[in-house]
């Protein structure tokens, strides 16, 4: 499968690749700056490596995909509007490419609360939703860019992510969130993604990945 897949320097973005190309996929890394990609990826291995303030180059970094995924967004609390921004940039790229399929990530808060969630979580949510209130804002406007864009969207929406492997293991919410999510390995985030590539139940959908 021919991937692309933008800000493969973040945690997600490097998962994403590693996994990908591990998995025998043929794969377009887009970065704002090459230099930062990490020595232990495998550069030989990648298609191609594009600037994301090129767009020319981001055209073509998605010309001809099979599918696009990103892993963009803030890291922080402040936002600046770079998720809906830069996702922006992405949807005109496909659309002028006619390149369909596009899998981003977004976060558990942005999607409908679980029914049964308990008064804890519910809590919690609250209290993290009010730290991040900025962040969760740019997602959910880069969420209604994706609903009103033609692409192919799935918005994976994990919780709290760390920096623990690979388990292949987590539970997964077509159009909502599993109850009581409060974490998920970035590594997992990406094996999501990957995985839900080809099911056509989470096109157009967001999907809440916890364990």
């Amino acid at each position: 499968m021919r991937i692309t897949v933008f800000g493969a320097t973040g945690g997600i973005g490097q998962e994403v690749v590693g996994q990908a190309l591990a998995a025998g996929h043929e794969v377009t890394a887009v970065v704002r700056d090459p230099d930062r990609l990490p020595e232990s990826m495998d550069h030989a291995a990648i298609h191609a490596v594009a600037r994301l303030d090129d767009p020319a180059a981001v055209r073509t970094a998605v010309a001809g995909r099979d599918a696009v995924l990103s892993g963009l967004g803030s890291r922080g609390r402040k936002a600046d509007g770079i998720a809906e921004r830069l996702t922006g940039r992405i949807i005109d790229a496909m659309d002028a490419e006619g390149t369909r399929r596009l899998l981003v990530v977004s976060a558990v808060p942005v999607g409908p609360v679980p029914v049964g969630e308990p008064l804890v979580d519910r809590l919690a949510r609250k209290a993290v939703a009010a730290v991040l209130a900025e962040v969760y804002a740019d997602l959910a406007r880069m969420e209604a860019a994706l609903e009103r864009s033609a692409t192919d969207w799935t918005s994976v929406r994990p919780p709290k992510l760390t920096d623990g492997p690979c388990t292949g293991t987590y539970r997964k919410v077509v159009g909502g969130a599993p109850v009581s999510s409060r974490a998920i390995s970035r590594a997992d985030v990406a094996h999501a993604m990957l995985g839900l590539i080809d099911d056509p139940a989470a096109v157009k959908q967001g999907v809440g990945v916890a364990y």
